[in-house]
């Protein structure tokens, strides 16, 4: 042991502070404040910066040349490098983009849940979004916390609220590729949390109390979810609004954590507010469009259990007229339940009137139909309500015309529409020169976008005067002959398909008739004209769907020469055999006049392939088709056209486009070598 003298020890923290300082640190502070910059320190202070000092340089210091030292093959200088990744063999890996892997236990039994929780969390990962090309240790390090935040909370919205997660920061090569920086989690679940008590507030008083609880498909015991609870809620509230409740109310979930039970207890307050039937259809606007008239949009009558799908239906429909450009629907109770009885709740429809007056013009061109320019002015609530009046014309190379249309929509009914047309036109095409005046009226029941109907139909009456010849060789004119026809006729079609513009499952049957009285040449002829269609669609598997279609038209009792040339059959054209131009296809006689037949025979086969590309949005079709047209009643098949080729759909909200590219397979000198049709829709 040994002491060291008390000037040689090193002042003490104690010795430096001045006494003035403890005894009154806020007015030795403020002292200190106040002296100048340049004041002169304490002599005694170690501080003082005027304390002289003086070291002599040794000027007679010798120092060694400095001698290289040979190099040393025993010591290597490595470059800094990140630790690798350890192999953990019993783990399940998932990479997640370039710079993150997951590693799941081997056993799918510790975490079922493994490819819904990938789902979700490549979907808002971070690091995900880095490419090889732009990872970096200080980006990924910045990422790797909140994805480990991320995953504890999907950990957690799984039920699983004893989870650890264990992030590592290294790097990965693979054979042929450079070194790159990645982060691996190591997900241990450890055991799933399940439902304790369930509180549903209010719900166990309403009439259905029974059914709704099985519509909310939470039991006590089951496996915790967050996602199930959201899921569930939205169920439960789907049965409410479709089962009378008008004004059912769901609040907020809550969900309480026992760690020490390993439940968690779920508290959602569920307000039902009695039920209720449909009442009347009130305007804001009653001259515009009338309550009266709302009500024959709507899928439901008074009395009905009321149905939130079918209001929400409603507000679609009267968006569908076109003749407003908002709406809105508020629910009114004229009479609350009571004594077991549903209540009565009225829907007030306020609307906005959009601008009614429309013009519209076209401009196209075809390889075979040549120029063509249509134009339109319509005001479509001119005779309210949805009474419509438009005036059309068209100019082009084959056809000229000019029309006015009466239409009034949903008359009678919901898609019921009355339809009453005048014109006036020439058409000069490949197989019929025709110019012709007609009235014609029609009141059907549509099928539409909105409301795709099982049954659809259409009757109307038809009247005309047409001078009309068929088509033939240029420098050989056919004499004209006018003809006066006056027609009924009837249309139906039950439609099983799963989709009107694009089905992909189901089938279709239509058929036409139309009795029909001629006058030409002094002379009557009384025949009747019709016609049956037939489509169908069956899942190939994957992503093919396999469709066709057949159809069979003849015209009954009157001869060749007495039916008109426009009422006469004909093939051909992008709805019938693709390849062939409109009207190509059907007999002619020794001149090479298309003279058109009295029977007729088509059938098409596709295989559309949903290529996967552009977000699912591209369809690739093959097909072929065929056709016979005979000059008698029945079908001899004595000539069959053939057509095939390639098309492509692109899916859009309102259908498909469709582009076809179609070549004869047995033209005749007058056919082009392929044709391109291009519409909306499936070709059928």
């Amino acid at each position: 042991m040994f002491a060291v003298p008390a000037e040689a020890q090193d002042p003490r923290l104690e010795d430096l502070i001045p006494d003035s300082a403890v005894s009154d640190p806020e007015g030795w502070a403020a002292q200190a404040a106040d002296m100048p910059d340049d004041a002169p320190l304490d002599p005694s202070s170690p501080m003082d910066e005027d304390t002289d000092i003086a070291v002599e340089w040794p000027d007679d210091l010798d120092l060694p040349e400095l001698v290289e030292l040979p190099s040393d093959g025993s010591i290597e200088f490595a470059a800094p490098e990140l630790p690798q990744q350890p192999v953990r063999r019993e783990a399940d890996l998932a990479e997640v983009g370039d710079a993150l892997v997951l590693a799941f236990p081997e056993d799918p039994d510790r975490f079922p849940e493994r490819d819904d929780f990938l789902r979700r969390f490549s979907q808002l990962s971070t690091i995900g979004e880095l490419s090889s090309a732009s990872d970096n240790i200080a980006q990924i390090g910045a990422r790797a916390r909140a994805d480990e935040e991320l995953l504890g909370d999907l950990l957690r919205a799984f039920g699983y609220y004893d989870a650890q997660v264990i992030r590592t920061i290294g790097s990965s090569s693979e054979a042929g590729m450079s070194e790159r920086a990645q982060v691996r989690f190591d997900i241990i679940p450890g055991s799933r949390y399940r439902f304790g008590a369930i509180d549903l507030g209010e719900l166990a008083r309403a009439p259905d109390a029974v059914a709704l609880r099985e519509s909310f498909g939470i039991q006590t015991g089951d496996f915790l979810s967050s996602y199930l609870i959201v899921d569930e809620q939205a169920d439960l509230d789907v049965a409410l609004g479709e089962t009378g409740y008008a004004f059912a109310a769901i609040g907020d979930p809550e969900l309480l954590i026992d760690h020490d039970r390993a439940e968690g207890d779920l508290t959602m307050p569920v307000t039902p507010g009695g039920k209720y039937v449909f009442g009347e259809v009130t305007s804001n606007r009653p001259r515009f469009l009338s309550g009266q008239h709302l009500a024959t949009l709507a899928r439901f009558r008074a009395g009905e259990t009321y149905q939130r799908s079918l209001e929400m239906d409603l507000r679609r429909a009267v968006t569908a007229t076109g003749l407003v450009s908002a709406v809105t629907i508020a629910k009114r109770e004229v009479t609350p339940p009571m004594d077991g009885e549903p209540g009565i709740v009225a829907l007030d429809v306020s609307l906005e009137p959009a601008k009614l007056r429309t013009v519209a013009g076209a401009i196209g061109y075809g390889s075979q139909e040549g120029f063509r320019i249509e134009a339109s002015w319509e005001h479509r609530n001119l005779f309210p309500p949805e009474g419509a009046l438009r005036v059309r014309g068209v100019a082009g190379t084959q056809e000229q015309l000019l029309g006015v249309t009466f239409r009034r929509n949903n008359l009678g009914g919901r898609d019921k529409v009355l339809t009453i047309d005048a014109y006036a036109s020439t058409v000069d095409g490949f197989a019929v020169d025709a110019r012709t005046v007609a009235l014609r009226g029609s009141y059907e029941r549509l099928s539409t976008l909105l409301f795709q109907k099982p049954l659809s139909w259409s009757v109307g009456a038809e009247v005309l005067a047409t001078d009309e010849r068929n088509n033939v060789a240029r420098s050989l004119q056919r004499p004209r002959q006018t003809f006066f026809i006056g027609s009924l006729f009837g249309r139906a079609m039950i439609d099983a398909s799963d989709s009107l513009l694009d089905p992909t499952s189901g089938y279709r049957i239509a058929g036409f008739l139309a009795p029909e009285v001629s006058r030409q040449g002094g002379m009557e002829s009384y025949y009747l004209r019709a016609q049956g269609d037939a489509s169908a669609y069956i899942p190939a598997g994957g992503r093919v769907v396999l469709a066709g279609r057949v159809r069979a038209a003849t015209v009954q009792g009157a001869p060749l020469d007495a039916i008109a040339p426009s009422r006469r059959l004909y093939a051909g054209g992008g709805s019938s055999v693709r390849g062939y131009g409109y009207q190509a296809v059907g007999p002619v006689d020794t001149l090479g006049e298309p003279t058109g037949g009295r029977s007729l025979v088509e059938g098409s086969i596709e295989a559309r392939f949903d290529t996967g590309l552009f977000d699912d949005s591209l369809q690739v079709v093959g097909f072929v088709d065929a056709a016979a047209v005979s000059i008698s009643s029945t079908p001899d098949f004595q000539e069959i056209k053939y057509g095939a080729g390639v098309g492509v759909r692109y899916k859009t909200g309102f259908g498909p486009i469709r582009v076809d590219i179609g070549v004869p397979l047995n033209p005749g000198p007058s056919d082009s070598s392929f044709a391109v049709y291009v519409s909306l829709g499936q070709a059928f």
